[in-house]
């Protein structure tokens, strides 16, 4: 009799756990209410679009019964849409406040972006408060900033950005109530009007935020100290900003930091080598800061680091053998700094690089052989001091290889015949060398074919 009773409550519990996890299957339909099919014709037809380039909207067919199936939409189990994707339909000129949108009293996520509305952000979207993620990016808005936006306190993940269409915040005061948004994107916006003082706006109104997204805002430096309080933070992009200050090392202890870019931010000073060595680090780009110094540090072993970008700063010194402790790095850009010595041997160990820029440094010694990166797509090596012979080795098994620069070096020798059978190779670049025997075709090789 224990026994049936113990079963009998197992039972129970696990019926229970699937409601509480909104596993309902045995309950609830997850075919499209009618009235949910109704207002999704009714907000097609509030759109102009091109129905000949349309991948979504023009299939939405009030003679299909299941619309919870068409294209861009998504329901919950009861039936009702939480989810519109109508990115990339080519949507211009259609109701300006988008009131077909606030009826969709369930919407959790509207993506608009890469459209052409041409319009001001439309009022119908803040009343949609159950939204957890918003997408406008180059969807043809424009105006001031957007303080009902801050209606959206359930918002995880914010998109904004833009190429296309000025958009200029005066403040960020609407992302004052969103203490739960995780992602931020306002990439193209000017919120220059902040000066320097973005760093106290976001740290203070957005403390749960992991991704930060702010390229070309015309931000101002110094990055200030109150970041750091954003301890949750992996992913930072502040390319293309005159920031004209140094890296803080603090970002150091970002300890989930995966990805940091820096581009053409005007940085100056050194670059703390502390970063270099964040175990969680995948992508790193301090490219076209020409202020920028700094040395390559040693590496733990293994480190997470796909891509270094250091092109066009002032890094010097050595490259460290211990790079070969970044098995998974995929792309080394080290163009046009004034980095020397020999190219260490260990680079042979990178498996996974696929693209290699070693152009305009003062690199000296033989080229180390790259047969076991045979995932490599591009290779640039021009204008330093490289010596020795090239022999089939350095090219086995690169059937990848698409470029190739070796020109303006010191290197010798008969060049082999190999190097011309790559099977996937485009462009070659092999003049100004003291090569012995060149092919006829060899003139060519100073231009590529």
């Amino acid at each position: 009799m224990k026994m049936r009773t113990l079963h009998f409550l197992c039972l129970l519990l696990i019926l229970l756990f699937q409601i509480l996890s909104g596993n309902e299957i045995f309950f609830v339909s997850s075919k499209c209410l009618d009235d949910q099919k109704s207002l999704l014709l009714q907000l097609k037809s509030s759109l102009q679009y091109d129905s000949s380039l349309s991948t979504k909207l023009a299939r939405w067919n009030d003679n299909t019964s299941e619309c919870c199936k068409w294209d861009g939409v998504k329901c919950d189990l009861y039936g009702h849409v939480i989810a519109l994707e109508l990115d990339n339909e080519l949507i211009s000129c259609g109701v300006e406040d988008l009131s077909a949108l606030l009826s969709f009293e369930y919407l959790e996520k509207l993506n608009l972006a890469y459209n052409r509305f041409d319009v001001g952000i439309p009022v119908g979207i803040y009343n949609l408060v159950n939204l957890k993620y918003l997408n406008l990016s180059n969807a043809g808005f424009f105006g001031q900033s957007p303080m009902m936006l801050s209606r959206l306190t359930r918002l995880v993940i914010l998109d904004l950005s833009t190429l296309f269409q000025p958009l200029k915040f005066e403040s960020l005061d609407f992302i004052k109530n969103l203490t739960e948004l995780r992602e931020l994107y306002l990439d193209g916006v000017d919120i220059s009007a902040q000066r320097n003082e973005w760093c106290q706006s976001l740290s203070s109104y957005l403390p749960n935020l992991t991704v930060l997204s702010l390229r070309g805002c015309q931000v101002s430096g110094p990055i200030d100290d109150s970041l750091s309080n954003l301890r949750f933070l992996s992913v930072i992009y502040l390319d293309q900003n005159s920031l004209s200050t140094t890296v803080p090392q603090y970002f150091a202890k970002f300890s989930n930091l995966t990805s940091l870019s820096l581009s053409s931010c005007n940085l100056r000073g050194a670059f703390p080598e502390i970063i270099f060595r964040v175990q969680s680090l995948e992508m790193l780009d301090l490219s076209n800061n020409k202020m920028l110094s700094g040395r390559i540090p040693n590496f733990p072993k293994n480190g997470s680091l796909r891509t270094i970008s250091l092109s066009n700063t002032k890094f010097s010194g050595l490259l460290p053998e211990s790079i070969s402790n970044l098995q998974n790095l995929s792309k080394l850009e080290l163009s046009n700094c004034n980095l020397s010595g020999p190219i260490p041997s260990t680079m042979e160990n990178l498996t996974n690089l696929v693209y290699l820029g070693f152009s305009l440094n003062h690199f000296t010694s033989s080229i180390p052989y790259f047969q076991r990166s045979n995932k490599l797509t591009y290779l640039d090596l021009s204008y330093n001091s490289l010596t020795g012979v090239l022999s089939p080795a350095h090219f086995e098994g690169l059937s990848e290889l698409v470029y190739i620069n070796l020109g303006n070096n010191l290197l010798n020798g008969i060049l082999p015949a190999y190097i011309f059978e790559l099977p996937s190779l485009q462009k070659l670049f092999l003049c100004n060398n003291e090569f012995v025997g060149q092919p006829p075709i060899f003139d060519d090789l100073c231009y590529g074919p």
